[in-house]
C-alpha cells in the first residue's frame, strides 16, 4: 500500500513540475523531505499565478498602449466617418468595407449571399468572396456585433478596431509564455514582452494597418509556436500531449484562415521539422503529428473556402506529403556510420525535393492552377535567376515592403539592445545544435560514450532546437523580404529573452553588461503617448463625398488598387480591380486598367475601360507624376517596359524598348484636346484627383 501511495505522489510531481519547470531543481522525489515536497509545490504555485499575472498584465497593457498610439495619431474619435474608413488604406480598407456590408445587410442569410455572390468588387464579373479572400474573420465579427447586446454602447467601427487591438493582447501573451517556457522563468516573458513593446517599429504596424491579414494572423501563430513548443518537450504525460495536439491544430486551422500568406509561412515551419527529423533532434513521431496537422488545417481552410485550388496546390501539402512518403520508402535513416548517415540525408533530401516538385507540378496541371505564378516570377527574380519585364513581378520588386531589410532596422534593434543579445543568445545555441547534430550523426556503436560526453559539453532539447532552426529561417526570410519582418523581430524577443534569463548564460551576461547604455524606455514611450495628431487628407474626403452625392449607386470606378478600396468601403461603389492580388484574371484587369498611366491613346483606353463597364475613372497626380520611386520602378516605368516603350527622363532605356506612338494619357487628358473629349468628360476634380465619365459609344 506504502509503495502504491508513492507511486501515485511521484507521478502528480512529474506533472507538477511540467507546468512549472522554473523550480524543477526544488522538487524531490519520494518522501525523505516531505516538507520541502510540499514548499516546493508552493512555490511553484505561486511562481505560476504571479508569473502568469504579469503575462497577461503585459498583453492588456500592450493593447492599451497600441490602441492609444492609435487615437493620438488619427484622433479617431473625433474625425468624421468618412475620414476613419478612409484611415483604412489601401487593402485594409477593402477587407473592412466586407465588415460594412455585412451589417449593413438586412439579414445575415442575404449578407452571406451578398458575399457568395459579389458583383460590386469586381465589374462585370459575380466572384465568390470566401472563397477568394481570407475574410472569414470579418463574417464572424459582423455576427457577433449583431447578436451581442452591444450596439447602444459600441460603434461598429469601435468594435472591430477593439478587437484587434485585443488580439494583440493575446499575442504578446503567447510570446511571454514561449519565452517562459524555453528558459523555465517568467522573467524571460517578462523581458521579451518589454522588448516586443520597446522596439514596437520593427515588431507590428498593427496601429496603423488594423484590418491587414497579419495582424489577425500573428497572435494565432505566436500559440501555435507556444504550443508547438510545449509539445516537444520530452516525457510529456498523455493528457498532456493530446491537450497540446488540440492547441496545434487550433492555433494552426485559424492561423491559416485569416492569412493568404499561411501556406508560406507553414513551409518554413515544415522545412524547420524537416531539418530536426532528420538530424534526429526531436521524436520522429512528434513531426509526423504536426506534418499532419498543418495537412489537416490547410485541408480544412480549403473546404471552407469553397475548395480554393490555391490551397490544394501549395508547395507545404506537397512537401508534407513528400516527407511521408519518402521516410515509408527509405528505412534505417538514422542508423550507420558517420559517413554512411550523410549519404542517407543527402539522398533523402532528393528524394523529398523530386517528390515534393512532381506532386505540386502534377496538382497544378490537374487543377489548371496561375493563382500563385506572379510570386513565383517574383522570387525568381528576386534572387537573380533572370531579369523580367512581367509588369506583376516588377510591381513587387519595386515595392519597398518586398524589398531586402533596410540596415537602419539593426540600428534601431541595437539601440535597445535586442539585436546584441540576440546575436549573443544565437551563436551560443548555434554552435550547441552543430555540436549535438554531430554527435547525432556519429556512430551508433559510440553512441554511449558520445551521450556522455555531449551531456558534458552542451544539451540542447527538442523545444530549443525548435525554436533555433525556426529563428534562423524566418530571419533569412525577414533579410529578403521587408514585409516579412514582424514574424522573424517578435520571436527575436522571445529567443534573447530566453537565452539572456538562462542560467547557463547569467554569468556571461553580467560581466558583459557594463560594455553598454541601456536605452531609457519610459521616457520614449511616455512621448509617444503625448504626441497628439489629428488624421488630415481633405482631398480624398472631398473626392468620397462627391462620389456618393453625384454618381448613380451602380456606377462602376477605374483607378489605381489602393484608392479604389477606398471607394468601395466609403461608398459601396463598383470597382474594376482591387488590392487583393491572388487571381490571374484580376492581375491581367488591373494592368488592362493602369493603362490610364501608360502611352496610349484615348480610343484605347476608352476600349479597354468600357470592356470592364467603366462609367468613372479616377487619375491621381501621385502616380501619373510620380517621384518616390527611383527610374524604372515608377508604375508609369513599369507600363512602359511592359508595352516595349521607352521610358520618361535622362537615363538609358534597353534598345529593344521603342518611342511610344501616343503621349501619356494621365497627362495629356487634362489638356482638354478634342480627341480626349470625344470620350471623356471631367465632372470632379481637386489638388489631388482627377475624375472623368466615360462616354457610352464604343
Amino acid at each position: 500500500m506504502l509503495s502504491v501511495v508513492r507511486q501515485r505522489k511521484e507521478v502528480k510531481t512529474t506533472e507538477v513540475s511540467e507546468l512549472f519547470p522554473e523550480q524543477e531543481e526544488h522538487v524531490k522525489l519520494g518522501n525523505a523531505v516531505p516538507s520541502g515536497c510540499t514548499n516546493g509545490r508552493l512555490w511553484k504555485i505561486v511562481s505560476f499565478t504571479f508569473g502568469g499575472t504579469v503575462a497577461l498584465c503585459m498583453g492588456l497593457l500592450t493593447s492599451v498602449y497600441l490602441a492609444t498610439l492609435h487615437e493620438n495619431d488619427l484622433w479617431f474619435s473625433n474625425i468624421k466617418e468618412v475620414e476613419r474608413e478612409i484611415s483604412f488604406r489601401t487593402e485594409c480598407g477593402l477587407y473592412y468595407s466586407y465588415y460594412k456590408q455585412m451589417l449593413q445587410a438586412p439579414t445575415l442569410v442575404q449578407g452571406f449571399h451578398g458575399l457568395i455572390y459579389d458583383n460590386k468588387t469586381e465589374s462585370m464579373r459575380t466572384i465568390n468572396l470566401l472563397q477568394r479572400m481570407n475574410i472569414y474573420q470579418e463574417v464572424f465579427l459582423s455576427i457577433l456585433y449583431r447578436v451581442l447586446p452591444i450596439q447602444k454602447y459600441l460603434e461598429p467601427v469601435y468594435f472591430y478596431i477593439y478587437t484587434l487591438f485585443g488580439l494583440q493582447a493575446i499575442y504578446v501573451t503567447a510570446l511571454y509564455v514561449t519565452s517562459w517556457l524555453l528558459s523555465g522563468t517568467w522573467l524571460s516573458g517578462l523581458l521579451a514582452a518589454l522588448w516586443y513593446v520597446a522596439n514596437r517599429i520593427d515588431t507590428t504596424r498593427v496601429e496603423f494597418t488594423i484590418p491587414l491579414r497579419e495582424n489577425w494572423a500573428l497572435p494565432f501563430f505566436a500559440i501555435q509556436i507556444a504550443a508547438v513548443t510545449y509539445f516537444l518537450r520530452p516525457n510529456l504525460q498523455p493528457p498532456s500531449e493530446r491537450l497540446m495536439l488540440l492547441a496545434i491544430f487550433i492555433s494552426t486551422f485559424l492561423f491559416s484562415l485569416t492569412w493568404q500568406f499561411n501556406q508560406f509561412m507553414m513551409l518554413m515551419q515544415a522545412l524547420v521539422l524537416f531539418v530536426l527529423d532528420s538530424l534526429d533532434m526531436l521524436p520522429a513521431v512528434k513531426a509526423t503529428w504536426l506534418y499532419g496537422i498543418q495537412i489537416a488545417s490547410l485541408l480544412l481552410v480549403c473546404i471552407l473556402q469553397f475548395f480554393n485550388s490555391m490551397i490544394l496546390g501549395s508547395l507545404l501539402i506537397s512537401f508534407n506529403l513528400s516527407v511521408l512518403i519518402a521516410r515509408k520508402l527509405q528505412r534505417n535513416l538514422k542508423t550507420g556510420s558517420f559517413l554512411n548517415r550523410i549519404g542517407k540525408l543527402l539522398l533523402h533530401l532528393l528524394i523529398v525535393l523530386c517528390f515534393t516538385l512532381f506532386l505540386n507540378n502534377i496538382i497544378k496541371k490537374i487543377l489548371n492552377l496561375k493563382s500563385d505564378e506572379h510570386i513565383f516570377k517574383f522570387l525568381k527574380a528576386k534572387f537573380g535567376f533572370g531579369a523580367t519585364r512581367d509588369f506583376d513581378a516588377n510591381l513587387y520588386l519595386c515595392e519597398e515592403a518586398f524589398g531586402l531589410l533596410p540596415l537602419n532596422t539593426f540600428e534601431r534593434l541595437s539601440e535597445t539592445l535586442l539585436f546584441y543579445a540576440y546575436v549573443f543568445v544565437l551563436s551560443i545555441t548555434v554552435i550547441a545544435a552543430l555540436v549535438v547534430a554531430f554527435h547525432k550523426l556519429s556512430d551508433p556503436a559510440n553512441q554511449q560514450s558520445v551521450s556522455k560526453m555531449g551531456k558534458c559539453i552542451v544539451d540542447l532539447k527538442p523545444e530549443t532546437a525548435y525554436n533555433v532552426i525556426h529563428t534562423i529561417l524566418f530571419g533569412f526570410l525577414a533579410l529578403s523580404t521587408m514585409r516579412m519582418k514582424y514574424l522573424w523581430t517578435s520571436h527575436m524577443c522571445v529567443f534573447a529573452s530566453f537565452g539572456l534569463c538562462s542560467p547557463e548564460i547569467w554569468e556571461l551576461l553580467l560581466k558583459s553588461v557594463h560594455l553598454y547604455s541601456p536605452r531609457r524606455f519610459w521616457p520614449g514611450m511616455m512621448d509617444e503617448l503625448s504626441e497628439l495628431r489629428e488624421f488630415y487628407d481633405p482631398d480624398t474626403v472631398e473626392l468620397m463625398n462627391w462620389i456618393k452625392s453625384n454618381t448613380p449607386r451602380k456606377a462602376v470606378f477605374a483607378g489605381s488598387m489602393q484608392l479604389l478600396a477606398g471607394v468601395k468601403l466609403c461608398t459601396g461603389r463598383t470597382l474594376t480591380n482591387h488590392p487583393h492580388y491572388e487571381d490571374s484574371s484580376l492581375r491581367e484587369r488591373t494592368k488592362a486598367v493602369y493603362q490610364i498611366y501608360a502611352k496610349r491613346s484615348p480610343e484605347e483606353v476608352h476600349a479597354l475601360l468600357r470592356s470592364f463597364g467603366t462609367d468613372y475613372v479616377i487619375l491621381e497626380d501621385s502616380i501619373c507624376y510620380e517621384r518616390r520611386h527611383h527610374r524604372g520602378c515608377r508604375l508609369r516605368d513599369l507600363l512602359d517596359i511592359a508595352n516595349g516603350h521607352t521610358m520618361d527622363g535622362p537615363g538609358e532605356n534597353d534598345p529593344d524598348l521603342k518611342p511610344a506612338d501616343h503621349p501619356r494619357f494621365c497627362q495629356e487628358i487634362k489638356r482638354n484636346l478634342p480627341s480626349y473629349k470625344a470620350h471623356f468628360t471631367r465632372v470632379f476634380q481637386n489638388k489631388t484627383f482627377h475624375v472623368y465619365k466615360l462616354s457610352k459609344k464604343k
